[in-house]
């Protein structure tokens, strides 16, 4: 990778406004809506007592040559027969990502297959992998060793409790879609912020946590939103995006200085103040665009810009049950864009509603209706199976017809 002069990643950044620059140019590309992409997540327990704790022997064990490096040094992380890479989170959750697709039905094909063998994996070592968005039996408790995660880790002790749950105890799905050509990027930033609450509190499923009812529909949501917070919350959306994404990644703490053994870093201290030299003595030496990268995969926002637009904010959903919400949301961006906002407007911004009360919340179930009505009428959009399609309608109408029935007896 080279700096946005040609020179090598190596190279220190000059001032705060050359790293705003390049944030935007390369978190933001532009371009007709082409590739589709998933990555699943799951905890991972034992078979005959999920409450257990999880050693990463076990879990190296199961995975084989597929397990990353941060897991098994020097692994060569061979990837799943569909083409996706195995990752492994702090916590033990695992990962896959297969690679991008042109089609939706070759995504949901290939996600399938991988995911099956994944859970194969699993299953030979007497694991299997969890069905809720946070961790229902276990305390978060750190297994990977890696200096990423230690000073992380030691970051997010100073915020409070919700770091260590984020880190260690929460599995998410994530949705990737193309950010658009540039005269409707900003509307699709929108639009996947707006359906967001609806989004949540149709998905929510993380509502215990350690062997405790949290209050929350999604305490996974209440412990993202809580990590770091105002840089793990839902950014403003007015102006332009690149520009106020760029500007949140300067204000945004340094959690790892890859310096030396231990990659903690000096405590206040913003990619901006370093970037500007403005570091005090605490850190020798300018950022480079390597440090710059690294910076931007620190950060974890309910959408997190990286050339295409990665939507973090649903709970991992048990079994296929990631079908669903993949075939509405890229259902829904396919729609047009003042339709979208409209049904999603009810419940736009209400996060921690949805969070807390999910559908029981008035006005996220309102959208909530209103987005599946939407989503339903568009679902041959994405060119999936029709029964497969039928399937997935009747399973988004049940949700909110359940809530509703709930709410008027």
């Amino acid at each position: 990778m080279t700096s946005p002069g040609g020179s090598p990643a190596t190279t220190p950044i000059g001032s705060r406004a050359e790293a705003e620059g390049y944030v935007a140019m390369v978190c933001f590309k532009h371009g007709p809506p082409r590739l589709f992409g998933v990555e699943l997540e799951w905890t991972v327990h034992h078979a005959d007592d999920p409450h257990r704790p999880l050693d990463a022997g076990r879990l190296s064990k199961a995975l084989g040559l597929h397990a990353p490096a941060t897991l098994v040094r020097g692994s060569p992380q061979l990837p799943l027969s569909r083409g996706a890479l195995v990752t492994v989170e702090p916590g033990g959750q695992v990962e896959i990502s297969v690679p991008a697709a042109e089609s939706i039905p070759r995504l949901i094909d290939d996600t399938a297959a991988d995911a099956a063998e994944l859970t194969a994996l699993l299953l030979d070592a007497d694991l299997i992998p969890g069905a809720h968005g946070l961790d229902p039996f276990r305390a978060p408790r750190r297994i990977l060793t890696v200096p990423r995660y230690a000073a992380m880790e030691h970051a997010f002790q100073r915020l409070g409790p919700h770091g260590p749950r984020m880190m260690c105890s929460t599995a998410g799905l994530q949705i990737c879609l193309d950010a658009g050509e540039q005269d409707e990027t900003a509307l699709r930033w929108r639009a996947l912020h707006d359906l967001g609450p609806a989004l949540v509190g149709l998905f929510a499923n993380s509502r215990r946590r350690a062997g405790s009812d949290t209050g929350w529909a999604s305490a996974r949501t209440e412990a993202t939103f809580g990590t770091c917070a105002p840089f793990t919350e839902p950014p403003p959306l007015d102006g332009d995006p690149a520009a106020a994404w760029a500007r949140m990644a300067m204000e945004a703490p340094v959690l790892c200085l890859r310096r030396g053994d231990t990659w903690d870093a000096p405590t206040g201290l913003t990619f901006g103040a370093w970037a500007d030299g403005l570091a005090d003595g605490q850190v020798p030496d300018r950022p480079t665009y390597d440090d710059l990268d690294y910076h931007l995969s620190t950060l974890f926002p309910p959408v997190r810009p990286r050339g295409y637009l990665e939507v973090r904010y649903l709970d991992a959903q048990p079994g296929d049950g990631w079908i669903a919400p993949t075939l509405l949301l890229t259902a829904l961006m396919s729609a047009p864009m003042d339709q979208v906002l409209a049904a999603a407007e009810p419940a736009a911004g209400r996060w921690f509603p949805a969070a807390r009360e999910g559908l029981e919340d008035k006005l996220v179930l309102q959208a909530a209706r209103d987005v599946v009505d939407l989503g339903t009428e568009v679902l041959d959009r994405t060119g999936a199976d029709p029964e497969l399609i039928a399937a997935v309608a009747t399973r988004l109408q049940r949700i909110v017809d359940d809530t509703h029935g709930r709410r008027a007896s």
